[in-house]
């Protein structure tokens, strides 16, 4: 990661999903580009619970907000799924064993507003299956926790409580209850 994150080379995108160049993430967040996100949605080993976590106050998008994909934003000559097994080791600590890739669950457009301006991604929602250690790094995740599909749900039925948008898209072909 590079000392200031807002110069960070992503891939942008067009509108239907093709890569088509590449932009600094500052670029891309003001002007509002279509850029790739993958995420990664962790369960236990017997899938029946899944691990929830709220941002830091810092994060560039979406400070502060609950999540259940541990994930960011595809770099620039990055594949999504790479993206996700990185985003998946920096945030959770979790390594995937070597050979592995997450399984790609759900893929999805979101074109939304973030903090007053346009923010366009196309999300790739992978999965896991992992029952060891989290170690959350800390200026990215604040707090995290276990739950079960219906306790998430229950809670996103709350439109007061702060969720990740664009997570919110992709999350039905996700949960299991």
């Amino acid at each position: 990661m590079s000392v200031n994150p807002e110069s960070e080379l992503l891939a942008v995108y067009d509108a239907a999903g093709q890569v088509i160049g590449e932009a600094d993430r500052g670029t891309v967040y003001r002007e509002g580009l279509w850029h790739g996100s993958a995420g990664v949605l962790v369960r236990s080993g017997d899938g029946s619970r899944i691990y929830v976590h709220r941002r830091t106050d810092s994060k560039l998008v979406f400070a502060g907000l609950h999540d259940c994909l541990a994930g960011g934003v595809v770099d620039a000559g990055e594949d999504p799924a790479d993206t996700a097994a990185r985003e998946l080791y920096e945030e959770l600590g979790i390594t995937l064993p070597t050979g592995t890739a997450p399984a790609l669950r759900a893929a999805a457009s979101w074109d939304g507003v973030w903090a007053g301006r346009p923010l366009r991604c196309h999300l790739f929602g992978y999965e896991v299956r992992y029952d060891g250690p989290i170690r959350h790094q800390p200026s990215e995740i604040a707090d995290g926790w276990w739950w079960r599909d219906a306790e998430l749900r229950a809670h996103l039925r709350d439109p007061a409580w702060p969720f990740v948008p664009d997570t919110r898209v992709i999350l039905d072909d996700l949960l299991t209850d």
